[in-house]
C-alpha cells in the first residue's frame, strides 16, 4: 500500500483506542493484549512526563501529579497545573495522541502522520477546534473528525452487510460526555437523522455521586470530613470506578480501603439499588434526550429497529432496562461498547485512504448558527434578534447565503457576528466570533449578503459581500472562547446590530436608529478594545442605556447619554 497511513482514533474521557484496516476489516491495535490506553498524563518521579496505565496507576498517591478527564477541559482557554508547569488542554490531549500515534507506528512498522479523530456529537466548535490543534501538536494532520454516535454506526454498518433498511439509537454514554443520534442505514448509506446530548454528563458524574456517599458515610460514622483532602478524595474516587464496574455485573460490592486516613479504614457495601437511586436523576436527563433526539428524526419509539450501546458507562444494566421499557427491544450486544467508536474511526479513515470498506456517511451539525440583526416589528425595533442560517441536525457539508440590510445613510460598517444556539434573543445565545465589516458610503436599504459554510469537521466559514460594490470579507471561526468574559464580550459587541435582515420591514430605510447614534455607538466599539477595565465598564454601562432608550425609541434620551458617552471617549485614544 503506497497511500499514506491514516489511523483512526477514539480520543475518549476515561480511555482512548486507535484502529487501521488492513484489508478490509478495522482491527483495534494491541500491543500484546492491551488495546485500550488510559486517557491518563502524569509527571513520574523522575520528572518526566508519562501517560497511559502507568499514570492512572499513581493518580491515586500523587493527584497533583497526574491529569484525568481533560477532554471535558477541550475548547477552554483554562491551563491545566500539572507538577509545578501550566499545560493547555490541547497539550495534555496531544500527549495521549502522541502515545498512540507511535504505539501505531510499532505496531505497523512506518511512519504515520494522519489521522481520523472522533469527538462527542455535541462538541462546540470551539472543542472541535482543539481537538485538531492537539492533533497538529501531537504531530498528526486531522484529515477528518467524526462524531462518536455516527463512528458506531459505521462500525455496526461494516459487520452488517445487507441492503435492509435499519433505523438505529445510538446511545452513547462515556467517561465525560453524552451523545444520542438516530441513525438510518440503507444501501450501504449511513445518515443520522438527529443527534442531540450533553457535554457534562458521564461516568465521571457517577463516580462522584459515589465519591459524595462515601464522604457521608464516613462523616457520619468516624466523624471525618474528607472533603478538601485531595489525597484521600483521589482513593476515594478510586473506590468509586471500581464499585461502579462491579456493580454492572453484581447487585452489590463491598467497598474497602485500610487506613484511609490514620487509623481509620473505610469498609461499606454498596447495593446496585443504591446507586441506582444516585444516578436516577441523571439517567433520567438521558431518557429525555432520546425522547428528542426520535421528535427531532419525525420518529416514533416504535420505528427504531436497532439499540446500539456505546460508552464504558452504557453498560450500567438500568440503562438497558430503561431503554427496553422505552423503544420494547433489547440493546444490541453484538458490539464492544469501549471498542466500537474505534473501530467506526478506522472505517472512516481508510475511507479516506480510498478504501471501500462501507457505505457512504451522512452526517449533520447538533448546532444552530447564525447572526445577529436588527427587526422592525409591531413593537417598535429589537436591536439583537438570532437570524439562524444553519440549523441544527441539517446535513454535512452545508452552505446557506441570506440577504440583510444596511439600516441608516452613508453606513460605514456592520458588526458580522457569529452565535450558536436557539433562543431569539441572540444575546442568550453562545457568541462565537465578531468581524467588523467596512463598507461604502450607500443610501440606506443597501443589501449585503452573508454566507456560511459548515464542513464535515464542524469548521464554520463565513463570507460577508456589499452587493453594489462586490466588496467583500472572509473569516474561519477559530478558537471560538478566547475571552476570559464571553457574557461581557457579547454585551459590549452585539447589544447594537448595523443591519436588519431581508424582510424584517417594508421598508428598510424607514424605521432606522438616526446615524448620530449610530456612529457614537460605532465609535464606542472601536474604542472599546484600547480602553482600560475601569472606561470599558463604563462605556458598556452607557451603550446598554442607549440601546435601552433607542428600543422605546426615546432618541432625544439617547442623544443625551451619546453625549455623555462622547465626552468619555474623547480622552480614549
Amino acid at each position: 500500500m503506497n497511500t499514506p497511513p491514516i489511523i483512526g482514533i477514539d480520543l475518549g474521557t476515561t480511555n482512548s483506542e486507535v484502529a487501521f484496516v488492513h484489508t478490509t476489516r478495522p482491527e483495534i491495535l494491541r500491543e500484546g493484549d492491551d488495546g485500550i490506553l488510559p486517557s491518563c498524563v502524569g509527571v513520574d518521579d523522575d520528572g518526566r512526563l508519562i501517560v497511559g496505565a502507568t499514570a492512572r496507576n499513581q493518580a491515586v498517591a500523587y493527584p497533583e501529579r497526574t491529569v484525568l478527564s481533560v477532554k471535558r477541559k477541550m475548547g477552554k482557554e483554562k491551563e491545566i497545573p500539572l507538577a509545578g508547569k501550566s499545560y493547555s488542554p490541547q497539550e495534555i490531549s496531544a500527549l495521549i495522541l502522541k502515545e498512540l500515534k507511535e504505539k501505531a507506528e510499532r505496531i505497523m512498522g512506518r511512519g504515520v502522520a494522519h489521522a481520523v479523530i472522533t469527538v462527542p456529537a455535541y462538541f462546540t466548535d470551539a472543542q472541535r477546534q482543539a481537538t485538531k490543534e492537539a492533533g497538529a501538536i501531537a504531530g498528526l494532520e486531522v484529515v477528518r473528525i467524526i462524531n462518536e454516535p455516527t463512528a458506531a454506526a459505521l462500525a455496526y454498518e461494516g459487520g452488517n452487510v445487507g441492503d435492509e433498511k435499519r433505523t438505529i439509537l445510538v446511545y452513547d454514554l462515556g467517561g465525560g460526555t453524552f451523545d444520542v443520534s438516530i441513525v438510518r442505514i440503507e444501501d450501504r448509506v449511513v445518515e443520522v437523522l438527529a443527534t442531540t446530548g450533553d457535554n457534562r454528563l458521564g461516568g465521571d458524574d457517577f463516580d462522584n455521586r459515589i465519591i459524595q456517599w462515601l464522604t457521608r458515610e464516613l462523616k457520619q460514622k468516624h466523624h471525618l470530613d474528607v472533603t478538601g483532602n485531595r489525597a484521600v478524595l483521589a482513593r476515594l474516587k478510586s473506590c468509586a470506578e471500581r464499585a461502579k464496574i462491579e456493580l454492572s455485573q453484581a447487585p452489590t460490592t463491598r467497598i474497602e480501603e485500610d487506613h484511609i486516613t490514620g487509623d481509620i479504614h473505610l469498609s461499606v457495601e454498596l447495593t446496585r439499588k443504591t446507586f441506582e437511586e444516585m444516578i436516577r436523576e441523571d439517567i433520567d436527563r438521558t431518557m429525555q434526550s432520546v425522547t428528542k433526539a426520535l421528535r427531532d428524526a419525525g420518529i416514533t419509539p416504535g420505528g427504531i429497529d436497532r439499540i446500539l450501546l456505546v460508552g464504558g458507562s452504557s453498560r450500567i444494566p438500568m440503562i438497558s432496562s430503561m431503554l427496553k421499557e422505552r423503544l420494547k427491544i433489547d440493546p444490541s450486544k453484538e458490539i464492544d461498547p469501549d471498542l466500537c467508536v474505534a473501530l467506526g474511526a478506522g472505517i472512516q479513515a481508510a475511507r479516506e485512504m480510498g478504501i471501500d470498506t462501507s457505505g457512504v456517511l451522512i452526517d449533520i451539525t447538533p448546532y444552530t448558527f447564525g447572526t445577529s440583526a436588527a427587526e422592525v416589528n409591531n413593537e417598535g425595533l429589537d436591536p439583537h434578534v438570532f437570524i439562524p442560517l444553519i440549523k441544527r441536525n441539517t446535513k454535512l457539508p452545508v452552505s446557506h447565503t441570506e440577504t440583510f440590510y444596511t439600516m441608516v445613510d452613508n453606513q460605514e460598517l456592520a458588526l458580522i457576528q457569529v452565535f450558536q444556539g436557539e433562543n431569539r434573543n441572540a444575546l442568550d445565545n453562545i457568541l462565537i466570533g465578531s468581524y467588523r465589516f467596512d463598507l461604502s458610503d450607500n443610501a440606506a436599504g443597501s443589501m449585503i449578503t452573508l454566507k456560511y459554510d459548515l464542513d464535515l469537521n464542524g469548521i464554520l466559514k463565513l463570507e460577508a459581500v456589499e452587493k453594489e460594490t462586490g466588496r467583500k470579507i472572509n473569516a474561519v471561526i477559530d478558537n471560538v472562547f478566547a475571552c476570559e468574559d464571553p457574557d461581557r464580550v457579547r454585551t459590549s459587541q452585539a447589544k447594537i446590530n448595523v443591519f436588519s435582515p431581508m424582510g424584517a420591514a417594508h421598508n428598510p430605510g424607514a424605521e432606522t436608529i438616526p446615524s448620530d447614534i449610530t456612529d457614537t455607538l460605532t465609535l464606542a466599539r472601536e474604542k472599546l478594545n484600547v480602553a482600560s477595565k475601569e472606561d470599558q465598564d463604563e462605556i458598556i454601562d452607557l451603550m446598554e442605556e442607549i440601546t435601552d432608550a433607542v428600543e422605546d425609541k426615546d432618541f432625544e434620551t439617547a442623544r443625551v447619554i451619546c453625549d455623555e458617552l462622547d465626552d468619555l471617549l474623547f480622552y480614549i485614544d
